[in-house]
């Protein structure tokens, strides 16, 4: 869901929807996963090359050491899932972005409070500091970018009122760019508020923004799998490719040479990719998605688990990172039983096993009224023959 490198150049890290964030040598080795939300990941951050952010689905924000691994602090106050993170350019405030509406302040190291600001009239995407770090930028499902002067948390004027709401901003020496719902992507300067430049293409959503270290460049992906760079000298187009096959590009950012970008989207690894290439290159993603095929090609019951629970949950005891628990020997199993997995205390607590009968009403009731408290979704199935059928495939294949 997003990414990041360190100043030095070095290290790595990632946000998943496994609830997990990677902590990983550049090389593609991993130093440690980082546990402790209880939801997806949804935005990642360095402090400096010590200590790292995370915010996510849970609304809550992580602090953590990385030479240990561990998590130092967790930073609550947000109603909605935290969508973005920015540090401060001297590293002594992090603020966020949420889906409560609001944007956070919070001093560093420790993350105590400073103020939740409001104002926007939708949900809070994503934030950027100013480069002497007295303002903050704010993005909005609502249409606006707003202006914030940290020092006394205030709004202080709207820059942007684009009316698709924007997902993505960065800021550089004098403008800012920014990516919205409808494939919008303008430059304006940050004073003035002039257009700069528009580099709209004809995709859309537009999902992650990068610069390169030295500001040089910036590159832009999309719902539809492409990146495009663009030299911030020129605001030229320099290259546009397809970089992922079925699905988005939600992750991106560049190494320290500023030569390639580590991107990540719907397939379950991060790719190094070069920030330059041919259109016509090989595409990230090399293997097919269950949740991607053809619903023809497959049984209902199929069709339900790809659509319900294949994203977080393997059939069988695979080795690979979910958001769930794998579901292998499911039938009998003790509920909250999987060695290894991070269960929320509410399932860690149940005693019941997993049956027909309580497949059932799991997805007759919803796992929100099932198994309150739980980390599962809210969905349901509610045609009885539906989960029948689920629950069949499941017999033949867990």
């Amino acid at each position: 869901m997003d990414a990041a490198i360190s100043d030095d150049g070095t290290h790595a890290l990632t946000a998943s929807f496994d609830n997990s964030v990677g902590y990983w040598a550049l090389g593609g080795e991993v130093v440690s996963w980082l546990e402790g939300h209880r939801a997806a990941v949804k935005t990642v951050a360095f402090i400096d090359d010590r200590r790292a952010a995370s915010g996510g689905d849970d609304f809550a924000i992580t602090l953590w050491d990385l030479a240990s691994g561990t998590q130092t602090a967790r930073l609550e106050g947000h109603k909605g899932q935290v969508a973005g993170l920015a540090v401060s350019p001297d590293g002594s405030v992090l603020a966020s972005a949420s889906w409560d509406g609001s944007v956070g302040l919070w001093s560093l190291p420790g993350g105590k409070p400073i103020a939740l600001m409001t104002g926007h009239g939708g949900v809070v995407n994503d934030v950027a500091f100013s480069a002497d770090g007295t303002q903050l930028y704010s993005a909005s499902a609502d249409g606006t970018i707003r202006v914030w002067r940290v020092a006394e948390a205030v709004e202080t004027r709207q820059l942007v009122h684009h009316g698709f709401g924007v997902n993505k901003l960065l800021v550089g020496d004098g403008w800012l760019a920014y990516g919205a719902v409808d494939g919008g992507t303008r430059i304006v300067e940050t004073e003035s508020a002039e257009e700069i430049a528009d580099l709209t293409l004809d995709r859309r959503p537009i999902l992650a923004l990068a610069a390169a270290p030295d500001s040089s460049e910036i590159a832009v992906g999309d719902g539809e799998g492409f990146v495009m760079t663009v030299d911030t000298r020129s605001w030229k187009i320099s290259g546009d490719y397809k970089a992922a096959g079925k699905g988005p590009v939600w992750a991106l950012a560049y190494t320290a040479d500023g030569k390639s970008l580590l991107a990540g989207g719907i397939d379950d690894a991060g790719y190094i990719w070069p920030a330059h290439n041919r259109l016509d290159a090989p595409i990230m993603a090399t293997k097919e998605r269950g949740f991607l095929r053809d619903p023809g090609e497959m049984s209902n019951g199929e069709r339900q688990f790809r659509r319900k629970c294949s994203i977080c949950h393997s059939l069988t005891d695979d080795g690979a990172r979910r958001a769930g628990p794998h579901l292998g020997g499911l039938f009998g199993r003790d509920a909250g039983s999987v060695e290894g997995y991070s269960y929320s205390q509410t399932v860690s607590a149940l005693d019941f096993e997993w049956s027909a009968t309580t497949i059932d009403r799991l997805f007759d009731l919803g796992p929100d009224h099932f198994i309150p408290g739980s980390k599962m979704p809210m969905q349901r199935i509610v045609k009885p023959e539906d989960r029948a059928d689920l629950i069949a495939f499941l017999k033949d294949n867990t």
